[in-house]
């Protein structure tokens, strides 16, 4: 099931979420809701705190080659445990934040450990897009935004960009 994604200035994106104490049936399926609203809209990740629940989970795949097969993962409590002294910038965007793209500086490579969806512990290394991926999700978990990343003149211009878009879209609701 689709579900709405929040829209920058919430409350609820700058709040840390809680940890997942263990994988239910209600949690496997919040992760399955997450996947499908990610393709949908479309995107390569997506953190819980997105679809409005305070929790540590997120969502990626980050194959976009047409044709290749995806790999969508779902990480419950996902911790960087190690991260490169390399770094790497690109050129990031959020489903919370439409529209809006800023270059951001961060570790090349981490190596990420969490709890897969069968309860499983996992631990990977990964490098390039899905490096930046899954950092920017991780920060979704702590309450940090990409644009948390930028200058405060450019921060603020953003998000009146998207108060502005909010109201939009409430009086095209109304």
């Amino acid at each position: 099931m689709k579900r709405p994604i929040l829209i920058h200035p919430d409350p609820r994106l700058k709040k840390v979420a809680d940890a997942v104490p263990d994988i239910s049936d209600e949690l496997r399926a919040l992760a399955d809701d997450m996947l499908e609203t990610m393709y949908a809209a479309p995107g390569i990740g997506l953190a819980a705190p997105q679809v409005g629940i305070g929790r540590r989970l997120i969502v990626l795949d980050c194959i976009k080659e047409e044709g290749a097969e995806p790999r969508p993962l779902a990480m419950f409590n996902p911790v960087v445990v190690a991260c490169s002294d390399e770094r790497n910038v690109y050129e990031e965007g959020c489903l919370s934040i439409p529209e809006i793209y800023a270059d951001v500086e961060r570790p090349a490579e981490v190596t990420v450990e969490w709890v897969d969806r069968d309860g499983a512990a996992q631990r990977e290394t990964f490098d390039g897009l899905w490096a930046t991926c899954v950092q920017h999700e991780i920060d979704h978990l702590d309450g940090k935004l990409f644009i948390d990343y930028l200058r405060p003149l450019k921060r603020q211009m953003i998000t009146r960009k998207m108060v502005k878009l909010k109201r939009e879209l409430a009086r095209e609701k109304a």
